[in-house]
C-alpha cells in the first residue's frame, strides 16, 4: 500500500490511502482516525511523515480534528452546480437531504440605503428581514438573512416564512422567478458565527450575496448567507 520506492512522495501515498478508505465506506462519516504513531507503526514510516499527509487531508475538508480528541472524518461537502436557481431547500432535497430551518428573527423594517438600492425599492420602504439558520439533515449549514420588499410578497408572517419562500411566492402569489445574480468571497467565523453553525472560531466561511428577480426583472429578495465551508462547495462548468 505504501512503496518507498516509487517516485510519488510517502505522505502523498498516504493521503491517497485515507481518501480511498473514506470513499469506500471503510472510515465512515465522523468515525476517528487511528493516530500518527498507529499510522506510522503501520507502514513503517516516521510521524512527521504521517502528520503532513493528514494536515493535508484537514486542509482539503476530508478530515478534522477535535482538539484532545483525535482527527475525524469529516461529513462529505454539499456540492451545488454554479448553473440553475434553486432555493436552499429545493436543493438539499435534490441531493436526498432533509433541510430544515431554525428561525432566529422574523421583522419588518424600514429599508436602509444599500438595501433599497439592491432591491431598487425606495429608501425606508418596509421590507421583511428574516433571519435562520439552514440545516441539512439536521446539521447546520449556514446562517442566512433575507430581505424582501413587503409590497412585492404581502402575506408573509413568522409561521410561513420559515417554509421555502420560493414554493411560496409561485404557488401562492402566483409570480414568476426568473434569475439570480451571486456574489461569492471567503471569511472566517467570529464568535457568533462559531457558536451558530457548531465550528470553531477562525474557521473557513463562504459568503454569499444573492439577489434574485421575478421574471419582469423586479428584484424580490436579497439573501446574504455564511455557509460553512467544510461542509459546502461550489461547481461551475465552463465552455469555451
Amino acid at each position: 500500500m505504501i512503496n518507498k520506492n516509487s517516485p510519488v512522495p510517502i505522505y502523498h501515498q498516504l493521503e491517497e490511502y485515507i481518501k480511498q478508505q473514506i470513499e469506500n465506506g471503510i472510515l465512515k462519516e465522523e468515525a476517528i482516525i487511528p493516530s500518527e504513531r498507529e499510522y506510522a507503526q503501520m507502514f513503517q514510516i516516521s510521524r512527521m511523515t504521517v502528520r503532513q499527509a493528514i494536515n493535508n487531508l484537514v486542509i482539503e475538508g476530508y478530515l478534522k480534528r477535535q482538539k484532545g480528541r483525535g482527527t475525524f472524518v469529516n461529513r462529505k461537502k454539499v456540492e451545488q452546480e454554479l448553473q440553475g436557481m434553486t432555493s436552499f431547500t429545493e436543493d438539499m432535497r435534490s441531493r436526498g437531504m432533509s433541510p430544515s430551518s431554525t428561525l432566529l428573527s422574523f421583522q419588518i423594517i424600514p429599508a436602509d440605503n444599500k438595501t433599497a438600492l439592491n432591491l431598487k425599492v425606495e429608501e425606508n420602504e418596509s421590507v421583511y428581514k428574516i433571519k435562520r439558520i439552514r440545516l441539512a439533515d439536521g446539521s447546520p449549514m449556514a446562517i442566512e438573512t433575507a430581505y424582501i420588499p413587503v409590497k412585492l410578497v404581502p402575506g408573509l408572517t413568522e409561521a410561513n416564512s420559515n417554509l421555502s419562500l420560493y414554493q411560496y411566492i409561485e404557488d401562492n402569489l402566483s409570480l414568476s422567478i426568473s434569475e439570480a445574480t451571486q456574489e461569492i468571497e471567503a471569511s472566517n467565523a467570529g464568535s457568533l458565527e462559531a457558536e451558530t453553525l457548531e465550528i470553531s472560531i477562525g474557521d473557513p466561511l463562504l459568503l454569499i450575496k444573492r439577489i434574485s428577480y421575478l421574471q419582469d426583472g423586479v428584484p424580490f429578495e436579497l439573501v446574504k448567507s455564511a455557509f460553512r465551508a467544510d461542509r459546502y462547495r461550489f461547481i461551475h462548468t465552463m465552455k469555451r
